[in-house]
């Protein structure tokens, strides 16, 4: 019979023969070389390493999905960096071959690699036995990592407790946080940490990303899929795994955009862009087709107006910065029409819009019949997309000879 704590010894590789992994462990990075648009970071993190000013505590901070947990492991990592053949002394970000306690941290189950989730280990007490371990040297490797995630959760007291350790901590300890919420750190843990801010990914750079990625699992996929799907995840490269994931047992075969659009129920860019043109035109009775078209096909009524809200804001991107055309995430249709409607339409006009689509997702949300809301919406937003802005109107008065004085 297996045994959890035999279970818990087996390495990556060994368990990955029990059964499927899915994308997001299958292609977790293990290296610095490994992440995804934090470029920035890898190179502050290096330049530190070389010059031998190493913080004693870090934070990270992102959005769900980012890689702050697992830049945390690199991070543990790189820090005990250790070859068999004893060639490498110090920490350093160069770890071209698994070391001597590489696959220990990456499955987290070093002894000299803490890890502790917050969101259930909240209190002092929980903080106080990493405080009182902190004291000792570590077992077998360079340093003890103590990697904390999800801090924000800590209570003020846990906060507190840990102020001193933070402040000087033994030669041997360092830290690591992670959170998604640097709003809700205490400032006097901040002002103790070398802050990282990790970015979204960007929506090319992510969907060359899941390109790389189909092809090593030698899945067919088309460039809608991979648009919609970076598109979805929303710069988090854990997220379009996961789509990628279950985009593989939905198509079973070659991934298409239709595919992907069906899983999860969007609404079709094309058709999308056809809607915009007939609210644009003040046509309700074209954009009340256009609607129950994509209804009927499975399209979420909020998505619909949220794929609008987007069409706007890319409109008025590419009126602001024409560049803003050139991104790999956009089709040919998006693109073109996109500067059309951006040499057609004033920033006033597609300020208009945005503000009454925005205030139009809202009441679909929490609407019975969101199909109806939707509609409504619609007629809303086609009625005033045409009429005047206020400086307009005072300027066409003015030219019949109105008096406007004040």
């Amino acid at each position: 019979m297996v045994i959890e704590s035999d279970i818990k010894s087996q390495t990556r590789a060994e368990r990955s023969t029990l059964g499927h992994s899915v994308l997001a462990r299958k292609y977790r990075p293990a290296t610095f070389d490994d992440l995804v648009g934090q470029e920035g970071m890898v190179r502050t993190v290096a330049n530190s390493f070389e010059t031998r000013r190493i913080p004693q505590a870090w934070i990270l901070t992102g959005v769900r999905g980012i890689g702050k947990t697992t830049t945390a492991r690199i991070l543990a990592r790189a820090l005990n960096y250790e070859l068999a053949d004893g060639s490498v002394k110090e920490p350093t970000i160069q770890m071209p071959i698994r070391g001597v306690h590489c696959d220990a941290i990456i499955d987290a189950r070093h002894d000299d690699v803490v890890e502790m989730d917050a969101a259930s280990n909240t209190g002092i007490a929980d903080v106080r036995r990493i405080i009182d371990s902190v004291r000792y040297a570590p077992v077998t490797a360079r340093y003890k990592v103590y990697i904390i995630d999800e801090v924000h959760m800590l209570s003020e007291s846990a906060f507190n407790a840990f102020l001193k350790t933070l402040e000087e901590p033994p030669e041997h300890a360092k830290f690591v946080f992670a959170t998604t919420e640097i709003r809700k750190v205490p400032v006097t843990i901040l002002s103790r940490c070398q802050r990282f801010d990790m970015r979204r990914v960007d929506s090319d750079v992510l969907m060359q990303h899941l390109a790389d990625i189909a092809q090593k699992e030698r899945v067919q996929t088309d460039g809608e899929a991979l648009r919609l799907i970076a598109r979805t995840a929303e710069g988090s490269v854990r997220d379009a795994l996961s789509l990628l994931d279950q985009a593989i047992a939905y198509a079973a075969g070659t991934i298409r955009g239709a595919d992907v659009r069906q899983m999860l129920s969007l609404p079709d860019h094309t058709q999308i862009i056809e809607l915009f043109t007939a609210l644009v035109q003040g046509n309700t009775c074209a954009a009340f087709q256009g609607f129950r078209s994509q209804y009927e096909m499975g399209a979420d009524p909020v998505s619909v107006l949220v794929g609008v809200a987007e069409f706007v804001n890319l409109v008025t991107r590419v009126k602001i910065l024409p560049t803003a055309a050139n991104k790999l995430i956009l089709n040919e249709i998006e693109r073109d029409r996109a500067r059309d409607f951006s040499t057609a339409l004033s920033i006033r006009v597609l300020m208009r819009l945005w503000q009454m689509l925005v205030k139009g997702i809202s009441e679909v949300q929490s609407a019975r019949r969101p199909d109806a809301a939707t509609e409504m919406v619609l007629a809303r937003v086609a009625y005033v997309a045409n009429l005047p802005t206020p400086d307009e109107l005072v300027r066409a008065l003015q030219a019949l000879g109105f008096p406007l004085g004040r």
